[in-house]
């Protein structure tokens, strides 16, 4: 009976083994997946490293086309450069509250909605958008933005807009001389550095000018207008008095007086 009872115990004690064995199976799976999990989560051609004690993620010639979402919130230095993208929605980074550095430069950027920034005022010392797709932005997409910022070789409109966004924010030191005119309000200004061009000319004060001369031409226009009106309705009148004066005068005189007398109390 004993030797019966250990063949049957045997295969129910191995069954318990393999269960075991099986949920342990299953709980080394679930950590290797939480572990791996951030990893998979980033975008292809992305990593994550540490420079200089520094917490890195590089995005470098990963061939992106937008700015990438699973960037992790603790990153000190973001490297973006060298891919498609084209746009900068706002709050492209507001989940960087620790965010130093951000790298843009070699893209295709050629809009940035105000708030862009919004969120990296507070850490943010460098921002690099050189070699992208810029014409015309708006001073406000950089609002209370403090980082030192390179603008360099865009294919920048030279105008009022323009000198407002150069006076709001800090120009890098490497920045200054590759803010070229790609073109401009004025013909004679194309092909030269803006910072060299604005220390003679000042084109916000340009363009109120040339709106106080439209103001003043179309105020002037209006002014012709009513002036031209008015002696149209005076001329008007002394026709319509000179010829009933001359009725007047071709009836006989009784009625002429009652006629007078008529128009008289009219008048009155």
């Amino acid at each position: 009976m004993t030797v019966t009872r250990g063949v049957v115990l045997c295969p129910i004690t191995m069954r318990l083994h393999l269960q075991n064995l099986f949920l342990l199976f299953l709980l080394l799976l679930l950590l290797l997946g939480s572990c791996l999990h951030p990893v998979a989560a980033f975008p292809k051609g992305c990593y994550p490293s540490e420079e200089e004690g520094l917490k890195t993620f590089r995005c470098s010639n990963a061939q992106l086309t937008e700015v990438p979402r699973d960037i992790p919130n603790d990153t000190n230095k973001l490297y973006l450069d060298s891919n498609q993208i084209r746009f900068l929605p706002r709050d492209a980074f507001r989940d960087l509250p620790l965010l130093l550095e951000l790298d843009l430069s070699h893209n295709a950027i050629a809009r940035i909605e105000s708030g862009a920034f919004q969120g990296l005022a507070e850490h943010l010392h460098s921002l690099d958008l050189s070699s992208n797709r810029l014409v015309s932005v708006s001073k406000d997409a950089f609002s209370n933005l403090k980082a030192k910022v390179n603008l360099s070789n865009n294919p920048w409109l030279c105008d009022c807009r323009l000198q407002e966004l150069i006076r709001a924010v800090e120009l890098a030191a490497d920045s200054s001389g590759g803010i070229v005119c790609d073109s401009s309000t004025q013909e004679e200004h194309v092909g030269k550095a803006f910072l060299q061009v604005i220390a003679d000319t000042d084109f916000c004060n340009v363009y109120k000018k040339t709106t106080d001369i439209a103001m003043l031409v179309t105020m002037f226009g209006w002014f012709a207008m009513v002036i031209s009106y008015l002696v149209y309705y005076v001329r008007q009148n002394q026709e319509d008095a000179r010829r009933h004066l001359e009725y007047l005068k071709s009836l006989p005189s009784k009625q002429r007086r009652s006629e007078e007398s008529s128009t008289i109390s009219t008048v009155v």
